[in-house]
């Protein structure tokens, strides 16, 4: 349960930044007016629209952030993308609080129940060692992957941030990750000086991320590309870390099978030792902050490409199965995007009032699932 004191934080909050930032421009102002007041008569399915409603627009449109950001900087995406299946990002931390109103009632329909008065738990990775192997025959399994995200304290979140936050952001980033050692040991390269051919190749083999996804770019967090953006990768390409594309990083570690145990430990080792060099942004309720409202809490994104043809050709049964483990079923290319050759994407969806061992072990148990439903398909033709 939430205590007093936080709950009369967030008041403090709140109050302090609502009226008259606004009343300066009263341009922006209307512009916000008109944009939302189309949106009301389109169909959409986000929890944007469903949780917008005009009596909250109408308390929400003059607050303003320390750093300047408005309500339009908080739902210009869902505004533009009416398919968007959530249509708001935070441009700074600051915003979780400041139009709480509409964030908090977001995620708690998409983490699942996790309310105003729920405090997410402190950080606990558990041991990787129970994990175990989802397929050591390698039958179903293609290839694993466990990301996390971490924001980094003294600087905002996109769209609010200038040019120099970019550079400045980006230079102690690889400072940080020269320092790691082992299998971790790498090399950063920067997205301004990569060859487009090198890039091509990098996205080819899902390793780099790209300019262009229309959700982030009406979201305005596409500004001075590809200036402060890069990737780092170890030799073996098991461990990789974006920076600056959603999120100021993104830390990932992969590999092919369905070695849970080994993954997760290579990303356990790699937060723990770059959280010595680098003070990653935490909020008091929600847990480590994001850009946008899914990747909240422990930030874990944990999956698997997996080939299971007898229960896919099922749909609803796979979807159904999914959903009973709170997980999500994607395309292999990432989220918007379709099956390739049958093989899914499937991973946990709830990453908020979990701990970081607890949110892996439902995407484990799930995946579990859907192998053995698949194997009992198989066994009773």
């Amino acid at each position: 349960m939430c205590d007093k004191r936080l709950c009369a934080c967030e008041k403090k909050q709140r109050t302090r930044t609502k009226p008259d930032f606004l009343n300066r421009d009263d341009e922006r102002a209307k512009t916000l007016e008109n944009a939302y007041s189309e949106f009301a008569k389109i169909d959409s399915r986000s929890l944007l629209k469903k949780h917008l409603s005009r009596t909250m627009f109408d308390d929400l449109k003059l607050r303003v952030t320390v750093n300047g950001s408005t309500l339009m900087d908080v739902i210009q995406s869902g505004l533009k993308n009416p398919d968007s299946n959530v249509g708001l990002y935070a441009p700074d931390q600051e915003a979780y609080d400041v139009f709480g109103d509409l964030f908090n009632p977001v995620i708690e329909e998409y983490h699942v129940d996790f309310t105003v008065n729920d405090v997410h738990p402190e950080l606990d990775w558990g041991s990787p060692e129970e994990l175990g192997d989802l397929d050591p025959d390698g039958n179903y399994v293609i290839s694993t992957r466990i990301r996390c995200a971490r924001s980094i304290n003294g600087y905002p979140l996109n769209p609010t941030m200038t040019e120099a936050h970019y550079t400045e952001l980006e230079k102690k980033v690889n400072e940080a990750l020269s320092s790691l050692e082992g299998e971790l040991k790498g090399t950063y390269h920067t997205l301004g000086t990569m060859d487009k051919e090198t890039q091509q190749r990098l996205i080819d083999d899902h390793f780099l991320f790209k300019e262009g996804d229309r959700f982030l770019e009406a979201a305005n967090s596409n500004r001075f590309w590809p200036v402060g953006r890069g990737i780092y990768f170890n030799e073996a390409k098991t461990f990789l870390v974006w920076c600056n594309e959603e999120d100021h990083m993104r830390l990932i570690s992969m590999e092919k099978g369905g070695n849970l145990s080994s993954v997760y430990a290579r990303l356990v080792k790699a937060v723990t030792e770059v959280g010595t060099k680098l003070k990653f942004s935490r909020h008091p309720r929600l847990g480590f902050l994001t850009f946008c409202p899914t990747n909240l809490g422990t930030t874990i994104r944990a999956s698997v490409h997996a080939r299971l043809p007898k229960l896919s050709a099922d749909y609803p049964r796979f979807e159904e199965i999914a959903s009973m483990h709170n997980l999500q079923i994607r395309g292999t290319r990432g989220e918007h995007t379709e099956s390739e050759e049958g093989v899914y994407d499937i991973s946990n969806k709830r990453r908020m009032g979990l701990t970081e061992r607890e949110v892996v072990f439902e995407m484990r148990n799930g995946v579990l699932e859907m192998i053995k439903q698949e194997k009992e398909l198989e066994g009773s033709e």
